[in-house]
Formats: C-alpha cells, sequence, structure tokens
C-alpha cells in the first residue's frame, strides 16, 4: 500500500470533489484499489486522473472521447477518428476566435468615438461576414 494514495488526498491534490472520482470510476475511466472499505489509487490511476482532468480543464475532449481514447488499446480506429476529430473542431475555433480577434483589434485601433456604431469599415465588413453565413 506504499504507492497507493487516498481518495481524499487525490482530490484535493486535483481540485476533484470525491463525487467526480466516484463518477468517473463508475463509468470505467479509473480503477480504485480497496482497502478496509476506503478507495486509494496507484501511480497509474494517479496519471489517468490528472490526464483527464487536463483534457477536461482545457475543454481538449468531453468524458466521452476521453473515454474512447483510455479505451484504445482495444478499439484503435475509435480512439484515433475521436482524436481527429476533436482536431478539427479545435482548428474551426482557432480560426473562430482569430477572426474575433481581428475585429476586437479593429474597435481598438478605429479613430471613431463609438466604432461599433460609426465605423464605416467595420460596418462594411461586418456586412460581409453576416452575407457570406447567411447562404
Amino acid at each position: 500500500m506504499n504507492d497507493l494514495t487516498g481518495i481524499r488526498e487525490v482530490a484535493d491534490e486535483h481540485g476533484l470533489a470525491l463525487s467526480t472520482l466516484h463518477y468517473w470510476e463508475r463509468r470505467g475511466l479509473i480503477t480504485a484499489h480497496r482497502r478496509s472499505g476506503q478507495r486509494y489509487y496507484d501511480a497509474d490511476q494517479r496519471y489517468r486522473i490528472a490526464l483527464i482532468r487536463l483534457w477536461q480543464s482545457t475543454g481538449l475532449m468531453s468524458l466521452d472521447e476521453i473515454d474512447t481514447v483510455l479505451r484504445g488499446r482495444t478499439r484503435a480506429t475509435d480512439w484515433r477518428e475521436a482524436v481527429s476529430h476533436r482536431i478539427t473542431a479545435i482548428d474551426s475555433q482557432v480560426e473562430q476566435l482569430r477572426t474575433a480577434r481581428g475585429y476586437l483589434d479593429h474597435l481598438l485601433s478605429c479613430p471613431r468615438d463609438n466604432p461599433a456604431a460609426e465605423c464605416p469599415e467595420l460596418r462594411r465588413e461586418i456586412t460581409g461576414a453576416a452575407n457570406t453565413v447567411s447562404r
């Protein structure tokens, strides 16, 4: 039991509620060792917990996608497909954020007092973008 860490310590270490670890265990994402009615996690499970926490906290993947990736050794094509799908979605989000950043940069650099209402360049750009989206 030397390399086992109690559930409360693991939860505190990762800023998680105990119920989150219980839920992940019920879903089969992690596995606890049980001793005297208590849950303990070995180094491999603590790594999985850190991985799940990281992927969730960054919005990288949903729990269903994380489950698919973690089970990848039994269904290799499914996890690769899930990862490819997320990469495509992230690329789309990055492009949307770049576009939004461009609009915000323009607002800051426009010499008008109220660029959202008065800037003809921004109006043309936004109208053009809106027409493209509505098609």
